[in-house]
């Protein structure tokens, strides 16, 4: 299990800003879920990837993860 969190560098849609906007978690087979943390917004939302994430939220490059160090470990 790897925790991480969504950077956004660029707002396209002018609505979630920019810098650290979601965090998540990416589970052992792969499947992804992530909490988005902006404006009052506080949704849910699975992904069967970190690929299909990054499809519907990336943006095409305009956000990114950023994978947390686990506990006891340098990032």
């Amino acid at each position: 299990m790897r925790l991480f969190v969504l950077v956004r560098d660029q707002d396209v849609s002018g609505f979630s800003g920019t810098g650290v906007v979601a965090e998540g978690v990416e589970f052992g087979d792969g499947r992804v879920v992530m909490r988005w943390v902006t404006n009052g917004v506080h949704s849910m939302v699975l992904h069967a990837s970190i690929d299909e994430l990054l499809k519907v939220h990336g943006h095409n490059g305009a956000s990114r993860i950023e994978w947390l160090a686990e506990q006891g470990e340098k990032a």
